[in-house]
């Protein structure tokens, strides 16, 4: 694989990794990380569902953000920990029957994790609530430029993010009066530093980082999460969506902020790899 950054381009690393195991709750800091073909191993491999089996949200439902699981790297022990709850671990159900669940009106299966679980995940978001994993079946196709598969993940496998692009926004916020954004507000996968101009990830089409590669699937398009304060749960006003629809409105509708990226390769990653992009492309803002 040959890089096409140039002599003299500034040197591009990872400098956070983070995974997300159940979908909408907090994630866990990484120093390294496997990378899977569904992104980085657990990464949104367990839903909440209502006791429809219809996908729980932080656009509904903010105070799973401060749920904070913990799988296990062989993924056969999950613990969950929340402010005012007594800590739960219990033991992950890969193998039981699936049960049907709804995401985005879209039907999938999920394994579900048991009386215990729901039982706590209930008292914590004060609703009826389980707990499903995705089947080792699980058979989906998230399309784009590199189609690719994921787990629970809106749209991709792997959401990058680069730190310049945050500087831009929070320049933004900064002189209309707002304040500053943490990068969590955003929940990526990768974040990378050292481009100069903001929204260089948009222009990645193919990136090797350590010994893995990704494909640009799409556009990240935001939703009502990033209005959430994750450390508390809570809704915290209009922004940054009111920013965003200033000067990142996307062509297929929506605001766009990151990057979505399928696993061309799997492999390692690691908090200060570098990443040698070999394809560029055109933003499809």
């Amino acid at each position: 694989m040959t890089s096409t950054n140039r002599p003299g381009d500034p040197v591009t690393r990872v400098v956070a990794l983070a995974t997300y195991p159940i979908k909408g709750c907090a994630g866990t800091s990484l120093t390294e990380a496997r990378l899977t073909e569904a992104g980085l191993a657990h990464d949104r491999a367990f839903l909440v569902v209502d006791d429809s089996g219809v996908f729980r949200s932080q656009r509904t439902d903010p105070r799973l953000a401060v749920i904070r699981p913990e799988v296990n790297e062989a993924g056969d022990q999950l613990t969950l920990r929340a402010p005012g709850a007594e800590e739960l671990r219990v033991a992950v159900d890969a193998t039981s029957a699936p049960r049907d669940v709804e995401m985005f009106r879209t039907p999938y299966r999920g394994i579900d994790q048991g009386p215990a679980v729901a039982a706590w995940l209930s008292d914590v978001l004060g609703s009826p609530s389980r707990l499903v994993r995705v089947p080792p079946d699980h058979q989906r196709v998230v399309d784009g430029l590199h189609p690719g598969t994921a787990a629970y993940a809106d749209s991709g496998a792997v959401h990058v993010l680069s730190r310049a692009t945050l500087d831009e926004l929070n320049r933004r916020l900064a002189a209309a009066g707002g304040s500053a954004l943490p990068m969590d507000r955003f929940r990526p996968n990768i974040v990378v530093d050292g481009w100069d101009e903001p929204h260089e990830e948009d222009r990645v089409r193919r990136v090797g980082i350590g010994d893995t590669e990704l494909g640009y699937l799409k556009l990240a398009i935001r939703c009502a999460v990033t209005l959430v304060d994750q450390s508390r749960g809570e809704r915290a006003g209009p922004e940054p969506l009111r920013s965003l629809a200033r000067y990142r409105r996307a062509a297929q509708g929506g605001v766009s902020f990151g990057v979505k990226f399928s696993v061309l390769r799997t492999g390692k990653l690691t908090v200060g790899d570098e990443l040698a992009v070999t394809s560029w492309g055109e933003s499809e803002l």
